[in-house]
């Protein structure tokens, strides 16, 4: 096995590249970075801890390096749009990548979850709306998404039922699939997750492209939604227990809460950028 770099030592602050050794998701990350690059990207405010940190996983005979790194910036209609990527071996490689848009801007949430584990890939592209039942907010972006989503789920297994209680929180243009690992895998992964990525990406940032301030009490009930959102995501995160294997849970609670998912712990984050 080849050693993981330790990004601790090469991360001074959330732009600072993120580069792990034996990780699956680098491509996406690189062209999701390079994306934002045109809208000025602005540092986003993360403590050092939770910019980087390795850990070790599995037996005491055969440890496998962890190592964890955050990607993060901010822009004038983006609060916060940031990377959590994990490289752990054979053990885990993911990326969760989500954009989170300032409440002045009638934005759905865009998310990818890239997810490789010893049974297989999960994956997951989306662009989340903050109120599904809110059709100014939903109409105009499903009739843009569907058509993309129709194109690329007839090449890729379904990923199976969403629970009920998620449901509210993803689009009729939610991309979800779980494909094997091996030679089959790879050709879906190069054949239709990377140009569907892509295309929901470029969707979104047209999107973002073409979207004015809306009104204070507008602004209101977006935010209402997307603390909504953020609330259930930090209570039902799927990477908690992983998380918690490699560093414990107080850490792994801190980062859920106070970086993943922090729209009420660090308002101060949410102020434009002039």
């Amino acid at each position: 096995m080849k050693p993981m770099s330790n990004p601790a030592t090469t991360r001074a602050n959330s732009l600072d590249p993120v580069q792990l050794s034996d990780w699956r998701w680098q491509w996406f990350l690189d062209e999701a970075v390079a994306a934002l690059q045109p809208l000025g990207p602005e540092p986003y405010p993360i403590h050092p801890q939770f910019l980087a940190r390795d850990g070790v996983t599995g037996s005491k005979a055969k440890p496998v390096p962890v190592a964890t790194a955050t990607w993060a910036c901010q822009t004038k209609k983006f609060r916060q749009a940031r990377a959590a990527c994990v490289s752990a071996g054979d053990a885990a490689s993911v990326l969760n990548f989500v954009i989170n848009p300032r409440t002045r801007y009638d934005l759905p949430f865009f998310g990818a979850d890239l997810v490789t584990l010893p049974n297989g890939h999960l994956l997951a592209l989306d662009l989340q709306p903050v109120d599904r039942g809110d059709r100014l907010h939903t109409e105009a972006v499903w009739d843009l998404l569907l058509p993309i989503f129709e194109r690329w789920k007839q090449s890729l297994p379904d990923g199976g039922p969403i629970p009920a209680e998620a449901q509210p929180y993803f689009s009729p243009g939610f991309l979800w699939t779980r494909i094997p690992l091996g030679s089959e895998g790879d050709r879906l992964i190069d054949a239709v997750i990377r140009p569907a990525f892509q295309e929901y990406l470029q969707l979104y940032l047209r999107l973002e492209a073409s979207a004015t301030p809306v009104s204070m009490e507008r602004s209101e009930l977006l935010l209402a939604g997307q603390k909504r959102y953020t609330r259930y995501r930090s209570e039902k995160d799927p990477a908690r227990g992983m998380l918690s294997r490699f560093y414990g849970s107080d850490w792994t609670e801190a980062y859920i809460h106070d970086v993943l998912f922090d729209l009420e712990t660090q308002p101060a984050a949410s102020k434009p950028i002039e």
